[in-house]
């Protein structure tokens, strides 16, 4: 039997109107031609999308590509070795493609500026060999009025669809990752893994990826959401206080202090709450729930937004006797018993304390406590948190766990700041963490719901008003100052 007669026709490939190449010297140049190509490519796919709704494509296949950047030099050239970021390690072709450059311009123009400054050369804009899977070209906002099942064909076979092959971090990981054309990375992160990111964070906060500002609060109780809601509107009645809206999830806004919030039906997994500036440098609370997995996932995807630096607000169990329910934790070093980053970031790479981070956090709880240098040590303690993806440690009281805890000298244990401080080292974000003792398990001294209570009451204020005091002054340190040479490794790429 002859397998031809069920073979399928071969489908013709259409594709948009191609522009050509452009060289280009300057970064506002640059982003205006990624503006262009990518525009053009969405469009395309989005009308045909339409079309097929109404007709059958007839072995036809609708394919529009994301645009790229390419620099090359051939020269090592000088640099400003203070800065590290802005620059290529060594001569060669470096690539990257692009998506979303309309959410990304102000980045995009810094980071090409800086490179073609640096080294005197143009970078070139075009069209990459990469496919724009239909799921991303389609806003998220565009109304999709017919189901994939009342079609006569499959989808799939007509656009082109997420190809996890390409959705990887090997970039960032540091394992020496090439294009197929010999070129190397010139960013992190490749169009299509920042798509999958883009779309995984609307699901999981229920906020367009537009309202994330450049500085991230991090938590796991939705009091601190309530809380970071009511600090806004304390801001956004002061009309010099430089923010200007409030976004909750749901895509609610509120522009004015007594404004009413509505609550959408159903509350995502991960809450979220934007307390915006016109510049984007205003922040971002996220909730994101319990755990080593949970903290991995938001941290996974806030990444590719290259926010200026997170902090991880959350309680903890106080390993010393001497800590009380209430006092501070400001993490100096993490022991990493998570397990949920051990094939990303291997357990023997050290977590290093960023001085920028550790500074400015010091320096709000002394603001608020109102202590400073020695009587500070009353309400804060410095050293090694533990994080573990067991919430019920102390039942093994008697196991390898204290021991390990007690020879790490350990002060405190919770389960995301080890998770949120890693990935913050994997993805080149500055990063930090302020922990509130909530509990003294290995001191008889365990969660009572009365207790709970009053600490709420007491605490949470103060310790939210820390987080947002420590990112408010961070917002006011130069970039090049705030992302530490700490986080690159031997060969990074000119893209922070």
């Amino acid at each position: 039997m002859k397998h031809s007669e069920f073979e399928l026709e071969e489908r013709e490939i259409i594709t948009p109107e191609i522009p050509e190449v452009i060289t280009c010297t300057s970064g506002e140049q640059a982003v205006e031609e990624l503006i262009r190509r990518y525009d053009l490519a969405t469009e395309f796919l989005q009308e045909k999308l339409k079309l097929v709704a109404r007709e059958n494509p007839e072995n036809k296949k609708f394919r529009a590509y994301y645009p790229e950047i390419r620099f090359e030099t051939l020269t090592y050239g000088f640099i400003d070795t203070r800065l590290s970021f802005g620059h290529v390690t060594e001569p060669g072709v470096y690539v990257t493609t692009i998506t979303r450059p309309k959410l990304f311009k102000a980045y995009l123009v810094n980071q090409i500026n800086l490179l073609i400054n640096h080294h005197h050369v143009p970078v070139t804009v075009g069209l990459s060999t990469t496919p724009i899977p239909i799921h991303f070209a389609v806003k998220a906002d565009e109304e999709i009025t017919f189901s994939s099942k009342e079609l006569s064909f499959t989808l799939r076979d007509v656009f082109d669809t997420p190809d996890l092959a390409i959705m990887h971090d090997e970039i960032v990981n540091g394992v020496g990752f090439v294009y197929e054309d010999g070129a190397k990375p010139l960013a992190p992160f490749s169009a299509p893994r920042i798509d999958y990111s883009l779309a995984r964070l609307e699901h999981y906060t229920a906020t367009g990826v537009e309202n994330f500002q450049k500085f991230i609060l991090f938590t796991n109780y939705q009091l601190y959401v309530d809380k970071f809601e009511d600090f806004a509107r304390s801001q956004l009645a002061d009309t010099n206080s430089g923010y200007t809206s409030l976004v909750t999830s749901g895509g609610y806004k509120l522009t004015y202090y007594d404004g009413v919030i509505n609550r959408p039906a159903r509350m995502p997994q991960m809450p979220a709450c934007h307390l915006t500036r016109e510049d984007g440098s205003g922040i971002s609370l996220v909730n994101i729930g319990v755990g080593p997995s949970n903290a991995k996932t938001a941290t996974d995807h806030i990444a590719v937004l290259r926010p200026s630096a997170w902090v991880m607000l959350g309680h903890c169990a106080g390993l010393r006797n001497s800590q009380n329910l209430g006092d501070y934790v400001l993490a100096h070093a993490y022991l990493r018993e998570d397990q949920v980053l051990d094939n990303d970031l291997p357990l023997w790479v050290p977590i290093p304390a960023l001085a920028e981070i550790q500074v400015a956090i010091e320096g709000a709880v002394e603001e608020v406590t109102k202590k400073k240098g020695y009587d500070l040590k009353r309400v804060m303690r410095t050293g090694t948190v533990a994080s573990v993806d067991n919430r019920n440690w102390e039942l093994g009281v008697n196991s390898g766990t204290v021991r390990r805890l007690s020879q790490s000298r350990a002060i405190a244990l919770d389960m995301e700041s080890a998770t949120i401080a890693a990935n913050g080292f994997r993805f080149r974000v500055p990063y930090g963490t302020l922990l509130c003792v909530s509990d003294k398990p290995l001191h008889g001294v365990l969660k009572m719901p009365g207790m709970a209570s009053e600490f709420f009451r007491t605490q949470v204020n103060n310790h939210l008003l820390i987080g947002i005091m420590a990112l408010a002054s961070l917002r006011k340190m130069p970039q090049e100052f705030l992302h530490s040479r700490k986080l690159r490794s031997f060969e990074e790429t000119s893209f922070l």
